[in-house]
């Protein structure tokens, strides 16, 4: 017997004795002077068994069958053994027809022993930011590295940028590792050509974005007040898009929430379609991200859109690219990585001699010359195109004259440093050691 049951026999003896009034057991035990009543027929009647629920000991109406606890346990040892509990609910539900709660699915687990509980950190104090109010307004963009595609395959990264407003992930590509390609190839083909121009981007102080502030300035970047943006935020800045760098990863927690709840889904859902290339995850990352969206996003307090359409005069591949200033040779010639450029004639046989120009590596792997507001040349793209990276600016060469510096007389040739004498001596045959001077006599 529980102890409300001993204590309700306690009282109901001394009530049966005439001891105590119904009343007064009613006011005792907290329940109504007619459940009292009822409970003392009982108790003359049946004893003290009749104070137990009438339920005790018969499986409930709604109990989950064995033979689906049984199923339940073995696929979580089986295929879906990494799968997290809210997952694993959905899969459950999708794949194998079987409809669970979370916490349900939770006491079958933990009476099978399938679930440890998990280790909460001491909380720290930290202020909550609101999300914008439109979507478009900032986007928060980084690259997360993990074992995506198993554990057995090498570590790739995957770059993504979430809307702040709705949480929705507007792009995502897989690639080797971080780089400045992977973010152009996320900003154009995902971001501007799908929804348009965002107004603002948060990012780490990755030296993708921004430079390193510790490094030396040169005497160019000292004359204009800052340092040089790097290839991708100069096209931020071309583009019109805002470039705020976070302090810390709490300040760009909701693609760092994204992280760990794809992390927690995106590698299951990739190894049960057998996908263990790169080419095939971003195949698959469409459909995934749809349904994450349709699961996971919220809708924005404004439902307008603060996406700005790109400039009709804007060319993608010139902004959207790897750009270094270069000078044309005499010969119409532009050098550049073991490579020589050939600049053709221009309008009325025009020669671009001593020009300046950029130099772009396009995102497909081809070169351009790019010379006031024009492509001068574009080179076919490679078969097999290589990531590209930043590379070091070589400082342009000036197209001024070279004057010689002037001619300086030359310095007077010093003298040897005089040795010391040694002073000489006669040698022994010197008929000056022969010669003797006559002593004088004395005198008496």
């Amino acid at each position: 017997m529980t102890q409300r049951e001993q204590q309700r026999a306690r009282v109901l003896t001394e009530v049966v004795a005439g001891r105590w009034t119904v009343a007064e057991a009613a006011q005792v035990l907290g329940l109504s002077v007619r459940q009292v009543w009822r409970l003392k027929a009982t108790y003359v009647q049946e004893g003290a068994t009749a104070l137990a629920h009438g339920n005790r000991g018969r499986p409930a109406s709604g109990r989950i069958a064995d033979g689906i606890r049984q199923r339940v346990v073995e696929l979580v040892r089986g295929p879906y053994a990494d799968c997290n509990d809210s997952h694993l609910v959905e899969l459950l539900l999708e794949r194998e027809g079987i409809e669970l709660s979370r916490m349900t699915l939770c006491r079958i687990l933990g009476a099978a022993g399938l679930r440890a509980g998990r280790r909460q950190r001491a909380p720290r104090h930290r202020r909550r930011r609101d999300r914008m109010s439109q979507a478009g307004m900032l986007l928060q963009i980084d690259g997360s590295p993990h074992h995506w595609l198993g554990p057995d395959q090498p570590r790739c990264t995957l770059i993504g940028a979430v809307d702040d407003a709705t949480g929705e992930p507007v792009a995502a590509v897989f690639r080797q590792q971080e780089d400045a390609h992977g973010y152009f190839l996320l900003l154009q083909q995902q971001v501007l050509r799908v929804h348009g121009v965002p107004q603002a981007l948060y990012h780490d102080r990755h030296s993708i974005f921004q430079r390193d502030t510790r490094a030396s300035m040169t005497l160019d970047e000292e004359l204009a007040g800052r340092l040089e943006p790097t290839q991708f935020g100069r096209a931020l800045e071309e583009l019109g898009i805002g470039s705020i760098a976070a302090r810390s990863p709490q300040a760009k927690g909701r693609i760092e929430r994204l992280w760990g709840t794809l992390q927690g889904r995106l590698v299951q859902e990739l190894r049960l379609a057998g996908i263990t290339d790169l080419e095939a995850a971003n195949a698959f990352l469409p459909g995934f991200l749809a349904r994450y969206t349709a699961r996971f996003a919220v809708a924005a307090d404004d439902p307008g859109q603060a996406y700005r359409p790109v400039a009709a005069e804007v060319d993608w591949d010139q902004v959207l690219s790897f750009r270094y200033p270069r000078v044309v040779n005499n010969d119409n010639t532009v050098q550049w990585m073991g490579h020589t450029l050939q600049i053709p004639p221009g309008p009325r046989r025009r020669s671009y001699a001593r020009a300046h120009v950029y130099v772009h590596e396009l995102l497909d792997g081809s070169l351009g010359v790019w010379y006031e507001g024009g492509w001068l040349l574009r080179t076919p793209a490679p078969a097999q195109p290589q990531p590209l990276r930043a590379r070091k600016r070589s400082p342009v060469r000036s197209t001024r004259p070279s004057v010689p510096p002037p001619a300086t007389p030359p310095s007077p040739a010093r003298p040897a440093p005089k040795q010391p004498r040694t002073p000489w001596r006669p040698p022994a045959t010197h008929p000056w050691r022969g010669f003797k001077i006559p002593l004088p006599t004395p005198r008496d």
